[in-house]
């Protein structure tokens, strides 16, 4: 009797966890590379977290920088120089 409850148990645990994984693997995911409008990221001067839909973005070097205002923006750009 024991051993039939502790199988019955053991099946509807794997169940959910099987469950769980087809889940996980059909959800569709963002492409590599790209990150979504409501991604927060950090301003590198005053280190404040901003959407990225609303940051204001400078081609610096030839990389790509997010900041909260121009303001950072322009002391980023003035720290680097010099």
């Amino acid at each position: 009797m024991y051993r039939l409850l502790l199988i019955l148990g053991l099946l509807i645990i794997l169940y959910f966890l099987v469950k769980k994984a087809l889940r996980e693997f059909n959800r569709p995911s963002l492409p590599s590379g790209s990150a979504g409008h409501d991604q927060m990221i950090q301003d590198p001067v005053c280190r404040t977290y901003i959407p990225r839909a609303n940051a204001v973005s400078a081609s610096i070097g030839g990389q790509n920088y997010y900041f909260c205002s121009t303001d950072c923006a322009q002391t980023f750009h003035k720290q680097l120089s010099g």
